[in-house]
């Protein structure tokens, strides 16, 4: 959601915060302009799918919810003031005074796997023999690890995969792997280069123990990373960590150097941020055709996919997430078809009931995936 300054609220910002609370399977949220008079001159009320009460006469006590179990929820007066706070920069803001349902984010961060260590950032969740997923819940507000990763093992080695957002992050799965398998990583995978991928990989490293870093030239260039060993850029590379082998695929849709790693018999494949579980993914640097087709690759049956973000996934999920990202290019390209603007576009975005709840992680993340796909639509 983006909070741009206005002079007043038109119809379009309403119908904004309503799409926003349609993605989020909120009931009620608060359309806030702060240049008004009074606060009470500046409120407007909107409600997602309101339900009519039996009779005009009849006290209006009924609150509408899509999960009519779902208690009332109101801001404390301490959030009050961290709302208004964080809100309200300049004379006029759009602003959404709803807080995410704890079911929402309960079901987000489901384990699937076998958790055998918890922590307030995370999950250590045992997919298979010898390999270990970190589901990262950056939700409960600990961003130490923020994406993904994991641990395969073999008889010669340890493979870590992603640096994650701080160096806690890396340095505590570096822990877990003495843990689970008598050793710290003898390598390190990165997926690509953004900040909650890479920040953190220098804490695996230990005195003069340094596992080897693999990654592609553009992360290594872009994260500013040096002792990288290079993957190929347009063929497979294969680890063997002795009895394991796994796979590390060059892709390109989430950034243009992408990278997957697979593990056979049975198959896991870690997605990096190719493949989001439950959450709307970030497009800032996304070539959106591309994605489709990167992930359409990726499908399999009876296959473990781990997501950059969200639970670990099965076809069914990914094929979710597929009718997800092509909701989005349908409106992105009806709309420039019709030359629409792409904020406007993306104001105006409704979830289909479909392809049911996407967290939004950022309120720029819907204008972000507008601005990606007019980007692409412009030039071609």
């Amino acid at each position: 959601m983006r909070e741009p300054c206005v002079n007043w609220t038109t119809p379009v910002h309403a119908k904004q915060l309503l799409t926003y609370l349609r993605l989020l399977k909120l009931s009620v949220g608060l359309l806030i302009n702060f240049g008004a008079p009074t606060l009470k001159d500046g409120l407007q009320r909107v409600v997602n799918r309101l339900t009519p009460s039996a009779s005009p006469r009849e006290p209006a006590t009924r609150r509408t919810a899509l999960d009519s179990n779902l208690p009332a929820r109101r801001l404390t007066p301490m959030q009050r003031r961290n709302f208004v706070a964080t809100t309200g920069s300049c004379a006029a803001h759009l602003a959404m005074a709803a807080l995410l349902p704890p079911t929402m984010t309960r079901r987000w961060i489901r384990s699937q796997g076998r958790v055998v260590a918890r922590e307030p950032f995370g999950t250590l969740e045992h997919v298979a023999d010898g390999i270990w997923a970190l589901i990262s819940t950056p939700l409960e507000g600990d961003r130490t690890t923020l994406s993904n990763g994991g641990l395969i093992a073999g008889t010669d080695g340890v493979l870590a995969i992603e640096g994650f957002f701080t160096r806690d992050g890396a340095a505590w799965l570096a822990g877990r792997s003495v843990e689970l398998t008598g050793r710290r990583p003898t390598h390190v995978a990165l997926t690509h280069y953004h900040a909650d991928h890479v920040n953190g990989v220098l804490g695996y490293m230990a005195d003069d123990r340094r596992p080897t870093v693999q990654a592609t030239a553009d992360t290594r260039d872009r994260a500013s990373l040096s002792d990288i060993a290079l993957l190929a850029p347009d063929a497979d590379t294969t680890l063997d960590l002795g009895g394991r082998r796994v796979t590390l695929s060059p892709r390109a849709g989430h950034t243009a150097s992408d990278v997957t790693l697979t593990v056979d018999d049975p198959r896991v494949v870690f997605c990096g941020d190719l493949v989001w579980n439950g959450m709307f993914p970030n497009y800032v640097d996304t070539t959106p055709s591309l994605l489709g087709r990167t992930v359409r690759a990726l499908r399999a049956p009876e296959t473990t996919f781990v997501p950059g973000h969200g639970s670990l996934a099965t076809q069914a999920d990914v094929d979710r997430y597929l009718a997800m990202l092509d909701a989005v290019e349908d409106a992105a390209r009806r709309a420039h078809a019709a030359g629409t603007e792409a904020d406007t576009a993306a104001s105006a975005f409704v979830m289909p009931d479909a392809v049911g709840e996407w967290i939004l992680f950022g309120r720029t993340f819907i204008p972000r995936a507008f601005s990606a796909w007019y980007r692409e639509l412009d030039v071609s």
